[in-house]
């Protein structure tokens, strides 16, 4: 008797986190509205369980989004506003497997990782505001595409984007602000919840896994034969603290058209 209601215990237990790890539609409120992801829970299952754990824990909630790069990406998820000054950390989870099915297009949703290791992605993630395939589908191991901003959210997403963007006294060379100029900087003006971009909460919206059957995700084509493509686990040197928060720095794209970098900071 005992034993079957262990068994039955754990499998109750089964059956709760399955739904949990099942959510699909993830809902972002940001102070510039809000905006939906549909998650590709079936081509990507560890990156969307791994994204989920983060979700569900609440650790997203109030993340902000600490980068933001013109006509390139717009980058979150390992920092969060307390209330004020200075930010705090996300607890990173353990790295999730890099899954370089699908491509880096408009609106896609895909994980920050350390250079020169195609396995490191754990809470850090960036939405692509343009068609970044020709760089991001093979650098690196290729970034990992786990779900599309739906609905017309990307209006949303683009606002922040056009946002102007400071190298503020937190830190961050490419923070978005709201309400704030280079003359409050200038002054010293201190930067509050009415200037920095950040989601009051981050939630599921529909559980149904396949909410994503009616999208046509891009196949990463060009991951196939890449002198990119290695899952080698080796740490990157450039993975030690750095700038005024002390945390993780880079993550270089090879974007060498744009000459810029998406980092995980």
């Amino acid at each position: 008797m005992i034993g079957n209601y262990r068994a039955l215990s754990a499998l109750t237990t089964l059956l709760l986190l399955s739904a949990e790890a099942s959510a699909t539609i993830v809902r972002f409120e940001t102070a510039q509205g809000r905006f939906d992801v549909n998650l590709y829970d079936k081509k990507t299952p560890a990156t969307v369980a791994n994204f989920l754990a983060y979700v569900n824990s609440g650790a997203y909630n109030t993340v902000v989004f600490h980068r933001s790069v013109s006509g390139f990406i717009v980058q979150g998820g390992g920092y969060t506003f307390p209330g004020a000054l200075p930010l705090g950390t996300v607890t990173a989870r353990a790295a999730v497997v890099n899954e370089p099915l699908l491509s880096n297009v408009r609106g896609t949703i895909a994980m920050a990782k350390v250079a020169g290791n195609p396995n490191s992605a754990t809470s850090q993630w960036f939405i692509n505001v343009a068609n970044n395939s020709t760089t991001l589908d093979t650098q690196n191991g290729g970034f990992t595409v786990f779900g599309e901003v739906v609905s017309g959210g990307m209006t949303v997403v683009d606002a922040i984007n056009a946002l102007p963007t400071f190298n503020a006294a937190t830190g961050f060379e490419e923070l978005p602000l709201r309400n704030y100029t280079a003359a409050n900087l200038t002054a010293g003006v201190a930067i509050t919840d009415q200037n920095l971009v950040y989601a009051t909460t981050v939630s599921v919206l529909d559980s149904n896994v396949d909410s994503a059957a009616s999208l046509t995700p891009v196949t990463n084509t060009l991951i196939k034969g890449s002198s990119s493509t290695s899952t080698s686990g080796s740490t990157s040197s450039s993975g030690g603290g750095g700038g005024a928060t002390g945390v993780l720095s880079v993550l270089g794209l090879g974007a060498l058209a744009l000459g810029r970098r998406l980092r995980r900071r």
